[in-house]
């Protein structure tokens, strides 16, 4: 994204706060937004995030994390965590997302991410259009990580949480490639898979069509 001028991003930080200004007004305090990154590749844990902001608080620059570069994403990740109020990562590892599916493994990533906030929210927006098994007073929020600075917050966080794990592993599994494409199914990875075969953090529900019965 192209730098924006000061009163570019006094404007952005408004618009990024709207969501939350008006929860606040409806009397809640303590708002916690909530993402995922990680429901699509073929390898690796679903990571999500829990963020409770300073009301007000400032974050230059920030947006849904797919939008950022590594090393922007690297900085807020620093920034927010170092200002907000609490925050919490929670990963759910590919062996139960292929116990139980990658749609309730990301629920249940974020449902405890929340719960393991030291400081209890009163209410929770969530970037998507579904969770199950959230007992706070909550919301879903399609394309939350553009609409709401809570959500992006979240979203960095649990994004780069996950590369961090990620880039790891491409030490501990170098013929797979993993530091580039992160575990996504891109050709490089689909060809190391169909010639190494599957390790250990690879989502085997995630590899049927590929493999057949060679799985």
């Amino acid at each position: 994204m192209p730098r924006l001028t000061e009163e570019e991003e006094l404007k952005r930080q408004a618009e990024m706060w709207e969501l939350e200004n008006g929860i606040h007004a409806a009397g809640h305090q303590l708002i916690a937004g909530v993402d995922e990154a990680g429901r699509g590749p073929l390898a690796g844990p679903v990571y999500a995030a829990a963020v409770i902001l300073p009301e007000g608080a400032r974050l230059d620059g920030i947006n849904d994390s797919k939008k950022l570069s590594p090393k922007k994403r690297e900085e807020l990740f620093e920034k927010i965590t170092e200002i907000a109020v609490s925050y919490a990562v929670f990963a759910v590892d590919e062996k139960e997302i292929d116990e139980i599916n990658i749609l309730n493994a990301t629920h249940k990533a974020m449902n405890q991410a929340v719960n393991s906030l030291n400081v209890k929210p009163d209410y929770v927006i969530i970037d998507g259009n579904s969770i199950n098994g959230m007992s706070l007073p909550h919301e879903t929020v399609v394309k939350g990580d553009a609409k709401s600075i809570s959500i992006a917050a979240a979203s960095i966080l649990a994004k780069v949480a996950r590369d961090r794990y990620i880039t790891e592993m491409a030490e501990k599994y170098p013929e797979y490639g993993f530091e580039k494409h992160k575990g996504y199914g891109t050709k490089a990875h689909t060809d190391a898979i169909l010639k190494h075969g599957v390790c250990p953090i690879h989502r085997r529900t995630f590899l049927k069509k590929l493999l057949g019965e060679k799985l």
